[in-house]
């Protein structure tokens, strides 16, 4: 399990999934009763958090369809909390300010209302569509509040095992990186994306690293579409190096196949990716490379995210990665291979993050039948809701699905 880590304006959350609970309200209360006292909640926080739980599911339960609950602890060096994520496909509510005013409660359930839930918890965060569903997320620290976990993460994910399996295959994480020391001239030089020198088609071989950019031989290189973003391009860099400042990694991951093995390759990365010192994605990817050798292998991506906005992404198999703002969705480029396995030549793509804008990785556990309509209105929202209501929309499970968010700090 990873810690909450405070750097300078923002911190980043590594949080454990414990349990999904579907239509089963008081396996969900007894289980987060039993959680709030393993890790230390207190007594009272811990009753606290019962009580949510038991009204957030039984409203899930009762008058949604497909209603699920997800209990996991996020920790930091000194303490650990719960966070609470409820999610349904329907009916929706027509006007959440209303739901959460005193007095408006379910017939059927504890009665206490949304309202007194968002008093209890530390954060609470709901979005809900009439006929889409609704995504609510709760988190209980104990009191008084830590301020190293005072501020919102930039980061968060979601992983959901297979229908019928306990452990998922698929994994992400997140770590800060901060580097002090300004760019030598050589290096900032290698930070300049490459522009492509010819405007044919893409070669194939380009693309998938069998030969390398500036050969003798080499006389295509691959094009890059528009990202949308403040009219930057994706561009290929050279020896990517960190940029200056207070930035940090993220990583999705899905171990190939699902059950126990794929569990453990996708642990295994995140082990290697939270101990490693990588730098850039491209580095991360390489030590994560080698701790995978012996496992079943994964499609793996890792992104910097630098305080101007500067994003680089390296990708390898079967994660989408996107910058999504209101209007727009820009994919970020991974190639083919098996991490652990067999990798082409790696490729490492510069981006830009707007401040409004988030990137989204997934694996192949979700659909990529979505566009920037489709979040529009979820961005202002944290990034736990968000993965959650993009899995709510085109998770499937008939395989193990994530999604995990990053935003800029503001």
């Amino acid at each position: 399990m990873g810690p909450v880590m405070a750097v300078g304006g923002f911190s980043l959350v590594n949080s454990e999934d414990v349990a999904w609970f579907r239509d089963q309200h008081e396996a969900a209360r007894g289980a987060a009763a039993a959680l709030g006292r393993r890790i230390g909640l207190g007594e009272q926080r811990t009753a606290e958090m019962v009580i949510a739980v038991a009204e957030l599911a039984a409203n899930a339960t009762k008058h949604a369809v497909d209603g699920s609950v997800l209990l996991r602890v996020l920790r930091d060096e000194a303490v650990a909390g719960v966070e609470v994520v409820v999610v349904d496909s329907g009916p929706g509510m027509a006007d959440v300010p209303a739901a959460l005013r005193d007095g408006m409660s379910t017939a059927g359930t504890l009665g206490i209302g949304l309202g007194a839930i968002r008093r209890l918890a530390d954060t609470f965060d709901i979005h809900s569509q009439p006929g889409l569903g609704t995504v609510q997320l709760a988190r209980f620290w104990p009191r008084p509040l830590p301020p190293s976990v005072a501020r919102e993460s930039l980061v968060a994910g979601i992983t959901r095992p297979i229908s019928g399996e306990q452990v998922c295959g698929d994994a992400w994480a997140a770590r800060a990186d901060t580097n002090t020391a300004a760019p030598s001239a050589g290096q900032a030089d290698e930070m300049r994306a490459t522009p492509p020198d010819s405007p044919t088609r893409p070669s194939w071989s380009a693309l998938t690293g069998t030969q390398p950019f500036g050969g003798k031989n080499a006389t295509l290189r691959p094009s890059y579409a528009r990202s949308g973003v403040s009219g930057r391009s994706s561009m290929p860099v050279r020896a990517a190096v960190a940029g200056p400042g207070q930035g940090f990694l993220v990583m999705s991951c899905d171990g190939l196949g699902h059950g126990p093995l794929a569990s453990l390759a996708a642990q295994n990365a995140v082990h290697a990716f939270r101990t490693g010192d990588a730098r850039t994605p491209e580095q991360a990817i390489e030590q994560i490379h080698r701790a995978l050798r012996g496992t079943r292998g994964a499609a793996l991506a890792v992104a910097r995210i630098e305080p101007d906005g500067r994003l680089l992404f390296c990708g390898v198999g079967n994660i989408t990665a996107a910058v999504v703002t209101t209007e727009t969705r820009s994919t970020l480029i991974s190639h083919p291979g098996i991490v652990g396995h067999q990798m082409h030549q790696l490729r490492t793509y510069e981006h830009h993050l707007p401040a409004d804008g988030i990137l989204v990785m997934h694996s192949d556990g979700l659909s990529e039948r979505w566009g920037p309509t489709d979040l529009a209105g979820l961005l202002h929202h944290t990034p736990a809701l968000i993965a959650t209501a993009l899995l709510r929309l085109v998770g499937t499970r008939r395989d193990d699905a994530s999604a995990v968010i990053a935003k800029m700090a503001r």
